[in-house]
This record gives structure tokens, C-alpha cells and sequence, in this order.
């Protein structure tokens, strides 16, 4: 489910699907801080996916460890985190193929 709290500013009007899939045994928090007028920070659990909505030029920083000191793990580009969406889904019926194309979160949502 893609969950959108907080719209991009309006003059980023090309949105790309992100994917990315903790594979850590860690709570991480994942964040964008690069677009300006727009703020983007979510928990995300050990071994769950995150889909979320972004414009190309987004950085994503992924950070582990205690909240009150949290230490930069990765800063990874969304142009890399895009979906491609390989069949879409239908009323009534399950999702197919969505393959996420950045090296460290090489999976395939079913």
C-alpha cells in the first residue's frame, strides 16, 4: 500500500513508485530530506517493504540505532528505488510482479 501523509510540493509533478525492503534484523528509519517544502520520514520494521511516492531528484537516508542517536547506514538515490510495474492489479485479484531495481533491495514483491 502506497501511503501518502504529507503530498510533494506541486512543482515536482513527475512521481515515481519507490520500493525499498529493510533486510536488516534492525528498526530503521528512513527519511528524504533533499526536497525542499516537503518532509518524509517513516519506521520501517525488519524484513517489511516500504512503497512510498517520490520525485526522481529525492535522496532517501536510511538510519539505524537508538533513536536519539541514529547513524547513517545508506543514502540511496529514489531514481533507483523505482518500481516498475510489471502487471497492474485488478479488482478481486492479487498483485503479480513489482520489481525494484537498487542492488542492496533486490526482491520481488508477490
Amino acid at each position: 500500500m502506497t501511503q501518502i501523509l504529507d503530498a510533494l510540493p506541486p512543482n515536482f509533478p513527475a512521481k515515481i513508485l519507490c520500493g525499498y525492503f529493510n533486510q536488516t534484523r534492525q528498526v530503521q528509519i528512513v527519511r528524504i530530506v533533499n526536497i525542499s517544502n516537503w518532509y518524509f520520514e517513516r519506521v520501517v520494521f525488519p524484513r517489511q517493504h516500504l512503497l512510498f511516492e517520490a520525485c526522481s531528484e529525492a535522496q532517501l537516508e536510511i538510519y539505524t540505532g537508538a533513536m536519539s542517536q541514529g547513524i547513517l547506514l545508506d543514502r540511496i538515490g529514489c531514481d533507483r528505488l523505482c518500481i516498475q510495474q510489471e502487471f497492474i492489479r485488478a479488482p478481486n485479484k492479487d498483485f503479480k510482479k513489482l520489481s525494484v531495481s537498487h542492488p542492496s533491495s533486490h526482491r520481488t514483491f508477490n
